[in-house]
């Protein structure tokens, strides 16, 4: 993908409704962002993979190439670009299944723009963070790759997403105390302000986590919930 320009935010919005589409552009813009949209899949595709941008606002209801598989698709060559999902549609299958693909964060539609504002300004503090910290580390018998979003267990390849890997990291400096809902919304997701921010991703993430860590997700031993407290890595951390 192509090199990000010096100076501004580049946002690339893939929406294909005129009035969404148009007032996000002049809202970011009003922000101090560069913006370019797309109003179908095929172009917004076209531009997403001719890179340059620092962070793509996905619709997942599009004409031609809906949401999901634009996001495949970035995935399959940029493993770290931001993308944040816009949906009307609010099933937590659909929203598991966007963030099993990479997306970092999703938006319910109606949405606020404040709280999309602040989502896409948390997302790009925190786009640069997981580069900075590639160090190895074991979890139980799980060796994680923060390097290459992989972990090997007994010689087989699990894939992680990055906002996975940020929350195992961040779980893993920290294995005396569990970390509250709202800290992780802060530290990994880089909220400023969580008390206005509705959002169910810290517990899809951390379903998602046990699928892949746990022998018995249902039963977890590693990745538990410390009741009234929050999360906390154990065995092996």
């Amino acid at each position: 993908m192509g090199k990000m320009k010096p100076g501004k935010p580049q946002l690339l919005i893939i929406e294909d409704e005129e009035p969404i589409r148009q007032g996000l552009a002049d809202v970011f813009v009003f922000n101090g962002y560069e913006v370019e949209t797309a109003a179908d899949g095929e172009s917004g595709l076209k531009k997403a993979l001719g890179g340059g941008f620092h962070l793509i606002i996905l619709d997942i209801m599009l004409p031609g190439l809906d949401g999901f598989s634009i996001c495949n698709r970035i995935r399959e060559v940029d493993r770290y670009l931001p993308i944040i999902m816009l949906t009307a549609k609010t099933s937590e299958e659909d929203i598991i299944k966007g963030l099993r693909l990479g997306a970092d964060d999703y938006v319910a539609k109606p949405f606020s723009i404040r709280q999309l504002l602040a989502r896409v300004e948390a997302v790009l503090r925190r786009s640069g963070k997981l580069h900075r910290d590639m160090s190895s580390f074991q979890l139980g018998d799980l060796l994680i790759h923060p390097d290459s979003l992989v972990g090997t267990r007994k010689g087989k390849e699990i894939p992680f997403t990055r906002r996975e890997l940020e929350i195992l990291l961040y779980l893993s400096a920290h294995p005396e105390t569990p970390v509250s809902r709202q800290e992780l919304l802060r530290e990994v997701w880089g909220y400023a302000n969580v008390d206005f921010i509705e959002t169910r991703t810290v517990d899809i993430h951390m379903a998602k986590l046990r699928r892949k860590i746990e022998s018995e997700p249902s039963q977890p031993q590693i990745l538990v919930t410390v009741r009234g407290e929050g999360y906390q890595l154990r065995a092996g951390t």
